[in-house]
């Protein structure tokens, strides 16, 4: 008998907070406070059973559907002084669409066992570590005894390339064919057939606001997500997506749903946004209508119920980092574009065409709850700088924002910086065991006492955490180098004895050009500094690993005969020319479990405004004039900000207006897919010349952020709000495509 493969569902879970009476009293209710929840039971045909069952099992679920029903019962009480709105939406499968599809090179030597692969991923550690599983129990004659992999840049990724199988692919045909070199390259076709596609989503939102102060009151939503034939992240992208229900929004009562359905379409998986671009779409679009209800000025209405610093997000946590929503909302309302929609809407800019502005502002986190950073950072006797590090380069500038990031503790850029590797770093010693995800504190507690064991030992390059995750463990060696390497070289060099107060003051002094600068001291070159650090064997290279879990890991260690204690677990040096040498840790500090309750601690935020023209007789849409407004901390690289939203805003356009794939038999999975079908945005979409972004300074002692997605997820609503004010129809399936604006306007 033939028919699709029926398997469990991926991942369900409820996300419920009830918030206590003021602002500053506890939550009666919320998954940080009471833990994250699942159903149960399911149906014989497939997906949860969300109601309460008179069971005695289940209870922490009960728990929660019974606040979840109180939320939803409000919302359709019908009260007088409440504004309901219950909306569906829907968003579509897409393809990360990057440039090179995935390709690799492998060959396996059969007389010394000895397999050699080169791989463009997102996931190097966890792809060798793949490999390596994969083989571990194979047959003598197909058994490597070493696996060398070599990891190369990469034609984009978008998430596309994240714990994705193909690099297993690779492996397999090199096994078979011993002796031989191999290359394994998907064409479009292949790629458009096997690579890992974005979610579609079905949603139901139910939002109400209280008409006389125009707050969102309470909140209701069910997500269903299509997750194709193989887990991948699914379950992942489910919690997270619903996590980020609420946006930037300070909403008390709040209950969301979410499955994330086994199918028989494509493998979808992560990618750019993780299941938020679908729920703030939907999100964002339902507000600027609540707004438009209440005849409030939808920029106005965002600024009443944004969230503020200090107050607790969805899961019932409160943000580690300054929520910069007012500066966005302020810089939006201030812009040409919003200031100017009005008349441009009744000047029009051609006949037959109708013009249209939409606004949108969103947060998203940075992060995954998990993640790590492994590098290594070197001075030679010249004062030449290198910068080892397990994170990869996709696009995303991360050798540049390394470089950059190390030249704040060092005075110099790197002169060299090899980026996703993953087996130079032998002398921390690094042990792992356990799900850092799931283990509780116990075990936890336990597995520390080792002082070589981590929670993990290196992650992908995904969630936005190149800046903040991938280049921290880089600025803590260097600071490493430069106290107890360069500085006491500088002192000698200054001629200044450990007893001079001036000496303690290690971080007073100041790089300019690349000279160390005291006041009334010679300015001291990297260069000099870096001889003499050699030649008294000071510490001249430092290797480190962090761990990330919505706060970092703090250990103390012991060097040159001092207490240092850093955001890191785990810590080499290098004294003159000498080797790395381990220094064991005498304490250390991981975030508790319980932190894996946290929704997200880390977060950015981006603002749009799109102004759109429509021709009436076709419904051909041009962007006319847009502007993007974000934060993230430190840039570390400007130039690689300003192309990220350049980037972003492309796929925004091509996601609300233009890609699609279907999701079953005449859809990728067929092999016949290819560009002639599927519809990118091209420069003849976007408003190449009229298209303004603004990064807001950071404010004292910012760190760096991650931004990479948060700059797409704007544009998809805004550019639907813009739609609403020019046809007056609100669309809530994507794409909206060019005919389906024409019978908007006809």
């Amino acid at each position: 008998e033939t028919g699709p493969v029926v398997e469990r569902d991926y991942g369900a879970f409820r996300f419920t907070r009830v918030a206590g009476a003021t602002p500053d009293a506890p939550d009666v209710y919320s998954p940080v406070k009471d833990g994250w929840v699942s159903p149960g039971f399911f149906q014989d045909g497939g997906g949860p059973i969300w109601a309460r069952l008179p069971v005695p099992t289940g209870a922490a679920y009960a728990n929660a559907a019974s606040y979840g029903e109180q939320i939803r019962a409000e919302l359709e009480a019908d009260a007088p002084n409440l504004l309901v709105l219950d909306r569906e939406f829907e968003t579509q499968s897409v393809d990360p669409m990057f440039l090179e599809p995935e390709c690799g090179l492998a060959w396996y030597d059969a007389e010394r066992k000895n397999l050699e692969l080169v791989l463009g991923v997102q996931s190097p550690y966890d792809a060798a570590t793949s490999v390596a599983t994969l083989l571990g129990n194979a047959r003598a004659n197909f058994k490597p005894a070493h696996i060398n992999a070599h990891f190369a840049y990469m034609g984009g990724g978008f998430g596309g390339r994240d714990h994705t199988p193909f690099p297993l692919y690779v492996a397999l045909a090199a096994m078979f064919l011993p002796g031989r070199p191999v290359r394994l390259a998907q064409d479009r076709y292949q790629q458009f057939q096997g690579g890992i596609k974005r979610h579609a989503f079905k949603m139901r939102t139910r939002i109400g606001v209280d008409r006389a102060t125009g707050k969102i009151s309470a909140f209701a939503a069910d997500h269903v997500l299509n997750g194709g034939g193989l887990a991948n992240y699914s379950a992942s992208v489910a919690a997270v997506s619903a996590n980020a229900a609420i946006g930037i929004y300070d909403v008390p009562r709040v209950d969301v749903t979410t499955v994330a359905l086994h199918s028989r379409g494509v493998t979808a998986g992560s990618m750019r946004g993780y299941g938020t671009l679908q729920t703030m779409t939907a999100l964002e679009v339902l507000i600027d209508e609540a707004a438009s209800t209440l005849a409030i000025d939808p920029i106005e209405f965002r600024r009443r119920n944004a969230l503020k610093t200090g107050g607790r997000t969805m899961a019932g946590n409160t943000y580690d980092v300054v929520v910069r929503t007012p500066e966005i909302l302020d810089r939006l309302e201030k812009h040409a574009i919003w200031r100017q929609r009005a008349e441009e809407k009744a000047r029009g800019r051609r006949p037959g065409s109708v013009v249209g502005t939409g606004v949108a502002c969103v947060t998203k986190d940075y992060g995954s709850g998990a993640d790590t950073s492994l590098s290594s950072v070197e001075v030679d006797p010249k004062g030449r700088i290198s910068i080892r590090c397990d994170h990869v380069e996709m696009g995303n500038g991360i050798g540049t924002a390394l470089a950059n990031r190390v030249a704040a503790h060092l005075g110099a850029v790197a002169d060299e910086v090899a980026v996703a590797e993953v087996d130079r770093f032998a002398a921390l010693g690094l042990v792992t065991s356990g799900d850092p995800y799931t283990m509780d504190q116990a075990t936890q507690d336990a597995a520390q006492r080792d002082p070589r064991w981590v929670p993990a030992i290196s992650s992908p390059t995904s969630s936005s955490i190149g800046a903040h995750v991938g280049t921290h463990s880089a600025s803590e060696a260097a600071r490493v180098i430069y106290r107890f390497g360069l500085w006491p070289a500088a002192l000698e060099l200054w001629g200044l004895a450990p007893t001079d107060p001036r000496a303690a003051k290690w971080d007073a002094a100041r790089w300019e050009q690349g000279r160390l600068t005291m006041p009334a001291l010679r300015a001291l070159p990297l260069s000099e500094i870096a001889a003499r650090a050699h030649a008294r064997k000071g510490v001249t290279a430092a290797m480190a690993h962090s761990f990330s879990r919505w706060s970092w890991s703090k250990a103390t260690f012991a060097i040159g005969g001092q207490e240092w204690t850093a955001e890191i677990d785990a810590l080499a040096v290098r004294k003159g020319s000498g080797k790395f040498v381990r220094l064991d840790r005498a304490d250390v500090k991981y975030p508790p479990t319980v932190f894996n309750r946290i929704g997200t601690s880390y977060t950015s935020l981006c603002g749009a405004l799109v102004r759109v023209e429509i021709e009436r007789d076709t419904g051909a849409l041009r962007i006319d004039r847009a502007y993007t407004v974000l934060e993230c901390g430190r840039a570390l690289t400007p130039e690689i900000v300003l192309g990220q939203a350049q980037g972003g805003f492309a796929m925004g356009v091509g996601y609300a207006l233009l890609e699609s794939l279907p999701l079953y038999e005449d859809g990728p999975g067929n092999g016949q897919w290819n560009l002639g079908q599927y519809l990118i945005a091209r420069g003849s979409d976007l408003p190449l010349q009229a298209l303004e972004i603004e990064i807001l300074p950071p404010l004292p002692n910012d760190p760096p952020k991650g931004m990479a997605e948060v700059v797409m997820i704007p544009i998809v609503p805004a550019l639907l709000n813009a739609i609403f004010d020019a046809t007056g129809r609100r669309f809530h399936t994507l794409p909206v495509t060019q005919q389906e604006l024409k019978g908007a306007l006809t």
